[in-house]
């Protein structure tokens, strides 16, 4: 078994339970932005802590800087730091494991990105599972009504569209880490990664900082205020995200997304044995059809 596998297996594992962490944190009253805030205020120093680590107990050097590493990581961090604000927007619409779904149409949109921005070309299998994950996510939106009122202001109607666009902000992430990455031209596949997660993870804490202390502080502190579960938030997303970075640096970013929907299992033992959510059957019609399609889009590479 390839290497790149299983840190995209754990990374899914460990990213399922942050997400489960932060839902609770919104469900206690704090903002989308104040439960993703906790993420970075608290995995920032973890994460320079793992990296010097590196440098100081093993034979690891950081590598030289391109300015491509640069406009990678920033634009992958900001459009992670959005992503994340949308889907902790979405457990307050729908139920956990459909809230999730919505955001795996990342795994078609990254495939789309990788080929406007690395040349990765779309295969006849990664368009038809296009269509066929459009009919899933007409099935998770809001089900009953989408087939009964075909008015588009139905079928997309505002969580579909938060949906959506945290898939699209996750792909833009998930190939501008990748770019990062591979524009590190020194070191192995360790330190790299290390070192991308952490300049990106200090970026990240630093304008998120920022952005409180200038429009909010109160939610800023709230969530230095809940340190104890923060501070799990800030853990698991530091495990999480370095095991994607790996997976990232080892291999192309669409292949790592499409394994990384076993996430869905996580997802929905999750759902079921903890939060005691339950599916509608068209709502497992969708769910359906998104997991064909990243079947389709597994047999494209």
């Amino acid at each position: 078994m390839q290497i790149w596998i299983i840190f995209t297996v754990f990374a899914a594992f460990v990213q399922n339970i942050r997400f489960v962490l932060q839902r609770n944190l919104h469900h206690a009253g704090m903002s989308a932005s104040s439960a993703t805030f906790a993420r970075f205020i608290f995995g920032a120093p973890i994460a320079l802590m793992f990296l010097l680590f590196l440098i100081f107990n093993f034979d690891y050097h950081l590598p030289t800087f391109e300015p491509n590493f640069f406009y990678f990581s920033l634009i992958g961090g900001t459009a992670q730091i959005l992503a994340t604000i949308f889907t902790i927007k979405l457990f307050g619409k729908r139920n956990f494991s459909v809230g999730i779904i919505f955001t795996k149409t990342e795994i078609i949109q990254t495939a789309i990105v990788g080929f406007i921005f690395l040349g990765e070309a779309l295969s006849v299998y990664g368009s038809i599972a296009i269509m066929i994950s459009f009919l899933g996510i007409l099935c998770l939106s809001e089900p009953k009504k989408a087939f009964l009122n075909k008015s588009p202001a139905i079928i997309l109607n505002k969580t579909a569209i938060i949906g959506v666009s945290a898939g699209t902000l996750f792909a833009i992430s998930s190939v501008g880490y990748r770019g990062a990455s591979l524009s590190l031209v020194e070191g192995n596949y360790i330190i790299r990664a290390a070192t991308t997660l952490t300049f990106v993870t200090i970026f990240q804490a630093i304008i998120m900082s920022i952005w409180f202390a200038i429009n909010d502080k109160n939610s800023g502190l709230s969530t230095l205020k809940n340190w104890r579960i923060s501070c799990l938030v800030g853990i698991t997303g530091v495990l999480g995200s370095y095991a994607w970075f790996l997976a990232f640096t080892l291999q192309n970013a669409a292949y790592v997304r499409a394994l990384g929907q076993i996430e869905l299992v996580f997802t929905f033992l999750a759902s079921y044995f903890f939060l005691k959510e339950k599916n509608s059957q068209i709502e497992m019609i969708g769910i359906f059809l998104i997991l064909l399609s990243v079947f389709l889009i597994l047999k494209s590479f």
